[in-house]
C-alpha cells in the first residue's frame, strides 16, 4: 500500500492544515473527524439527521468524516438500532457520502463487530467472543467463536467492506479497539483459547490480521484502510505486562508488536491508536469528567440500577489534558513506519502542530467537533482559535438519543458563559 502520509510538497514538518496524502487519497488537510456513534439510525438505516450530522462536519473543514458505527452483521451491533452493512442500507449510505463529498470532504466508514459489547437481547442474536465471557448489555454470555466459524467472519467483513465501497466511501476504519470482537481476541484477559487464535500474541493477533487481509482483498488499492488499534485496555498496567497473564489486559508493548505485524503484512495505510474498553473501562479513552448520573439516566431497569451502584467502578475519572494519549502513541510511533493518526485531546492548532512535530501524520478530533463542527475552518482563519469543549463528557450518554453536545444545544449551561 501507499503509506507515505506525505505533504503534497513533501518537505519539512507537515502543516496540519495543508493538503496531504493518506494512502491513495489526497486530503485537503490532516484533520479527521473521528468515529463517534451518532445514535441517529432508529431503523438501522441512514436518516436525514445522520446525513446532516456528517454534512455539517464536512462543511466545518475536516478532511474526512468517519461514520460510526457500521456493524458487519446484525449480531455485531451494540443494539438493534445501529446500521449493519446490507444491501438495504446502500442507498441511504450513498446519499450520506454524496452529502459529505459535496462539502469537499471524504467519507470513511468504521467497520466492526461489537463482540461482547453487543446487546444480544436487543439484537435477538447471541453476542460473540473469543471465549465464553460476560456480555453485560444483554445480560448474557458470549458464544465462543469456533475456528470453523472464522472464515465466515472474514467473509462478512469483506462483504461489508465491498458494500461500503459501493456506497461511495473513500476509506475504511477497521475497529480493533475497545474490547470489541477483534480487540477481545487480542486481550490476554478476555481470550482464554488454546488453539491457533489464543495464547501467544501472534495467535491472538491472527484474527485481526486475517480480517485486514480479507478487507484489503475485497476493496483493492484505491480505498484507504486503517485500523483503530487499542494501545491499552485500561486494565492492569499500561506498560509492559507484569504478573500472571489473566490479570492484565492488552498493553502498549503488545500493541507495538501487533502494529509491527500489521505493517509487515502490508494491508494498511495507517493506524489510529486508541485506548480503553467499552466492556471494562470506557473512561480511559475519554479522560475528563465521568458523567455517571447522566449515564444512569440514559438507561432503565437493571442497567440503570447497575450504573447507579457501580458507576464509580465502571466510569472512572482520569484527569484531562490536551494530547493525553500522546505518550502511549509515541511508543507506537517508535515501533513502526506506518502513518499514524493521533487521537485524544486534539483541540487547537498547537495540539495539531505538536502531533506533527512528534512524528504523527494526521490527527483525529471528536468531542471538540461535537461542540463546534466548524472549529477547523475557524482555526484555519485564526490560528489562535481555542475550542469551547470543556470535556464534561455529557455528550457520551447522548449516543442513545442522537449524539450531540448538550452545551451546544442549550440543555445544560455553558460554563464558559
Amino acid at each position: 500500500m501507499n503509506t507515505t502520509g506525505s505533504d503534497i510538497s513533501g518537505h519539512g514538518v507537515p502543516d496540519p492544515l495543508a493538503p496531504a496524502r493518506l494512502g491513495p487519497l489526497t486530503l485537503r488537510n490532516r484533520l479527521i473527524k473521528s468515529a463517534t456513534f451518532e445514535g441517529m439510525t432508529p431503523d438501522a438505516l441512514v436518516t436525514d439527521e445522520l446525513i446532516e450530522f456528517h454534512r455539517e462536519h464536512a462543511a466545518g473543514g475536516v478532511a474526512i468524516s468517519t461514520v460510526a458505527y457500521c456493524a458487519i452483521s446484525p449480531e455485531g451491533r451494540t443494539d438493534r438500532h445501529q446500521i449493519w452493512m446490507r444491501e438495504e442500507a446502500v442507498p441511504g449510505l450513498r446519499r450520506l457520502t454524496d452529502a459529505i463529498h459535496a462539502e469537499g470532504a471524504l467519507a470513511a466508514a468504521q467497520l466492526g463487530h461489537a463482540g461482547a459489547v453487543a446487546n444480544s437481547a436487543s439484537n435477538g442474536a447471541k453476542a460473540l467472543g473469543p471465549s465464553v465471557i460476560p456480555a453485560p448489555m444483554g445480560m448474557s454470555l458470549t458464544h465462543k467463536v469456533a475456528v470453523e466459524e472464522i472464515p465466515t467472519l472474514r467473509r462478512t467483513f469483506a462483504d461489508a467492506a465491498r458494500r461500503a465501497v459501493d456506497s461511495g466511501f473513500d476509506a475504511l476504519e477497521i475497529h480493533c479497539g475497545h474490547n470489541y470482537l477483534i480487540s477481545s481476541f487480542l486481550s490476554p484477559l478476555l481470550n482464554r483459547r488454546r488453539d491457533a487464535y489464543g495464547g501467544s500474541l501472534v495467535n491472538r493477533a491472527r484474527l485481526a490480521r486475517e480480517v485486514l487481509e480479507s478487507v484489503r482483498e475485497a476493496v483493492g488499492p484505491q480505498i484507504a484502510v486503517w485500523a483503530k488499534l487499542n494501545m491499552y485496555d485500561g486494565v492492569g498496567r499500561p506498560g509492559p505486562g507484569r504478573g500472571p497473564r489473566p490479570w492484565r489486559g492488552f498493553n502498549v508493548d503488545e500493541a507495538c508488536e501487533t502494529a509491527r505485524l500489521f505493517e509487515a503484512d502490508g494491508f494498511l495505510d495507517a493506524i489510529e491508536p486508541t485506548a480503553g474498553s467499552s466492556l471494562l473501562n470506557p473512561m480511559y479513552l475519554f479522560h475528563g469528567e465521568a458523567p455517571r448520573k447522566a449515564f444512569a439516566q440514559a438507561f432503565s431497569g437493571v442497567m440503570k440500577t447497575g450504573l447507579q451502584v457501580g458507576g464509580p467502578l465502571f466510569l472512572k475519572h482520569y484527569p484531562y489534558h490536551d494530547a493525553y494519549l500522546l505518550p502511549l502513541a509515541q511508543e507506537l510511533r517508535k515501533s513502526v513506519g506506518l502513518p499514524i493518526i493521533l487521537l485524544g485531546g486534539i483541540t487547537d492548532r498547537a495540539g495539531m502542530e505538536l502531533a506533527m512535530e512528534s512524528g504523527f501524520e494526521y490527527v483525529a478530533m471528536a468531542r471538540s467537533l461535537l461542540r463546534e463542527p466548524d472549529l477547523p475552518r475557524r482555526i484555519l482563519a485564526d490560528p489562535a482559535t481555542r475550542s469551547r469543549c470543556v470535556h464534561c463528557n455529557l455528550c457520551m450518554p447522548t449516543i442513545y438519543s442522537q449524539t450531540r453536545c448538550p452545551i451546544r444545544t442549550g440543555e445544560v449551561p455553558d460554563p464558559l458563559g
